[in-house]
């Protein structure tokens, strides 16, 4: 009996380990849900799922630990998810909302016993690089840079033990920028978007699950609204879609209702919601 229970037991941990599990640490958009005036906006402050802090996923696969994006409110997100370990962060772009939380990246060298690889493109790095001099370059004897700077081109190969993933890079528009979705095990994230190019769309057909930007109803300069990215999800065809980067003009509730009586498998986002993919 106690074989067999340990069999299972081992099974189960086997079967985990090849899913892909994700963490929609933050849905908010740059300001976050309520601002720090405590400005709600249109949602009901009394639903939890309103509460939104900056964009920010966390990637679990195998034994591999993955951030994408450095908020401002990253010390939260990790705690509030109980995340102890990270090993690999990668950025869409170099805007504060998704890189100033990076500090607090320190405790993590401390826990690896080595530095940190950070991925971004070329302006993304540049920015970082010259916004955080003292985390990759040693500036004082009491400090030692914690982070090593890697520049995306295409696609990354991340590699730990054994273990590995790749993460494709989707460059999309984010208003004047440009901006990095991610493509990896059939799931794609892209948090920042104002529009697709035809060549990208054609690298996120055929999705298990599609996180996509959706700032407002109104149309807006920088970000895709509620009608765009309807209007995407439709050419892409996802099994699923979550909605994020919500700014205080979209209530949940309101959403969540709006939303289902388009489609069962779109849904809006919220801080600390978990998915598994197999």
């Amino acid at each position: 009996m106690m074989l067999q229970v340990l069999l299972q037991l081992i099974l189960k941990k086997f079967f985990l380990m090849k899913k892909t599990k994700i963490i929609l640490l933050g849905c908010g958009s740059s300001l976050g849900v309520p601002r720090i005036d405590g400005y709600w906006g249109k949602v009901d402050k009394k639903n939890k799922k309103n509460q939104r802090m900056r964009c920010s996923l966390f990637i679990k696969y195998k034994d591999m630990n993955i951030l994408i994006d450095t908020s401002p409110d990253m010390k939260n997100q990790l705690l509030n998810n109980k995340i102890k370990k990270i090993d690999f962060v990668v950025y869409t772009h170099e805007h504060a909302d998704q890189t100033h939380g990076i500090n607090e990246l320190r405790p993590f060298f401390w826990i690896n016993k080595k530095r940190i690889p950070i991925y971004a493109d070329k302006k993304t790095s540049n920015y970082l690089l010259n916004s955080f001099k003292y985390l990759f370059v040693k500036q004082s004897r009491y400090y030692k840079p914690i982070l090593k700077m890697n520049i995306i081109k295409n696609n990354l190969h991340l590699k730990k033990n054994k273990n590995s993933i790749q993460l494709e890079a989707i460059k999309v528009r984010h208003g004047d920028i440009n901006s990095n979705g991610y493509l990896f095990n059939k799931i794609a994230y892209i948090s920042d978007c104002s529009s697709i190019s035809s060549k990208s769309l054609k690298r996120l057909m055929n999705l298990k699950l599609l996180i996509i930007d959706c700032l407002k109803f109104k149309s807006h300069k920088t970000h895709l609204n509620f009608k765009k990215c309807l209007s995407y999800i439709k050419i892409l065809n996802p099994k699923k879609a979550i909605l994020t980067n919500l700014h205080s003009d979209i209530d949940y509730l309101f959403l969540r209702k709006k939303l289902l009586k388009i489609s069962k498998n779109i849904v809006p986002g919220y801080d600390r919601l978990r998915i598994v993919i197999k």
